[in-house]
């Protein structure tokens, strides 16, 4: 048995900053996560990819971010049960929580705070008859490492911004050999900066820009070797590549946290946002798994959230102590 004062479930960024916060608190931390490492879906899906809106940060690589909030967090020795999903709850007399997790690691605290992210995650995959045959073979759904593409011939599908900003970033960086871009339609739903950029790419030859059109085959020997690609007034044509990256996005669950009890709405925890906890006391809910009128899904909104549950949670834990807010410029960081 695991015991610790807060169980965080998720460990990625907004969990690994409320250690920090909790830290501050002389609360301690243990995070779950189903992940073989912490960080989330910045060190999963995208730890090369840019992110444009952390304060003070005009632009950092999800994988740094992680990397600083672990540095972060560090003084206060958290501890990680990773590579283990969390699947059950219990509530003791006293009020607190055992969590279990899928290989039967138990967890003990009094507080539970969940930082699932959007939860767990499954691609959306183009209609394409053989495509599981690939996977791995030429087919991938996420880029976890642009420098994989180096030197070679790319077809990303799509129209959001993933798709944008992987097209933008091979070519631009010179990494792929060849970057073609296919959309069903002539018009992007990603940010329209990145939609000029796009354009302009492609008048300059720098990306190969193919619009109302979808990858409706997929050929080779063992691995991909080319896609047959659909124009919807023109008809077929083959496009010769070394990897097919359909980029339409992930589908989240909320996976065994839907049956906790807790109040869902449209796949997230409801929370009251006086301090984001949930209709179950003592467990509260941040960042991405959280719905509440006027709820933006913002890292930085989950590292506030997360900021205030502690608060909350330390009343809970010690409600004969007074908390008064002390700032980090007057008393620094003290760890454990």
């Amino acid at each position: 048995m695991i015991k610790t004062d807060i169980i965080i479930i998720g460990a990625g960024p907004v969990g690994l900053f409320a250690v920090f916060e909790a830290g501050l608190l002389k609360l301690k931390c243990h995070l779950i996560d189903s992940l073989p490492q912490p960080g989330g879906q910045c060190s999963e899906i995208y730890p090369k990819k840019p992110i444009y809106d952390i304060p003070g940060f005009p632009s950092v690589l999800a994988g740094e971010l992680v990397d600083n909030l672990m540095e972060q967090a560090a003084p206060f020795k958290p501890g990680f049960t990773l590579g283990e999903a969390a699947t059950d709850i219990e509530k003791q007399e006293d009020g607190s929580f055992i969590v279990t997790t899928i290989k039967g690691t138990k967890h003990h605290a009094p507080i539970v705070m969940i930082a699932g992210g959007l939860g767990v995650f499954e691609p959306r995959k183009p209609p394409i008859s053989n495509i599981t045959d690939y996977e791995d073979k030429g087919v991938e759904y996420i880029i976890k490492d642009p420098e994989f593409y180096r030197g070679k011939r790319c077809v990303i599908a799509g129209g959001g911004d993933s798709a944008l900003d992987w097209s933008i970033f091979l070519a631009e960086k010179k990494i792929a050999s060849e970057v073609s871009l296919v959309h069903r339609s002539s018009s992007f739903r990603g940010h329209l900066d990145s939609v000029q950029k796009v354009f302009d790419l492609a008048e300059k030859g720098i990306i190969r820009l193919i619009t109302e059109s979808e990858v409706v085959g997929i050929e080779g020997n063992g691995k991909v070797e080319s896609l047959t690609v659909k124009h919807q007034k023109e008809g077929e044509q083959s496009v010769e590549t070394d990897h097919f990256i359909p980029l339409f996005g992930l589908k989240p669950s909320l996976g065994p946290i839907a049956n906790w009890g807790l109040e869902i709405e449209k796949n997230a925890i409801k929370v009251d946002t006086r301090d984001y906890s949930t209709n179950i006391p003592g467990i509260y809910a941040i960042g991405d798994v959280n719905t509440y009128e006027g709820k933006l899904k913002l890292i930085l909104c989950g590292f506030h959230e997360g900021t205030i549950a502690l608060q909350s949670a330390f009343a809970r834990i010690h409600p004969e102590k007074k908390n008064i807010l002390k700032y980090t410029t007057v008393n620094g960081v003290q760890g454990f």
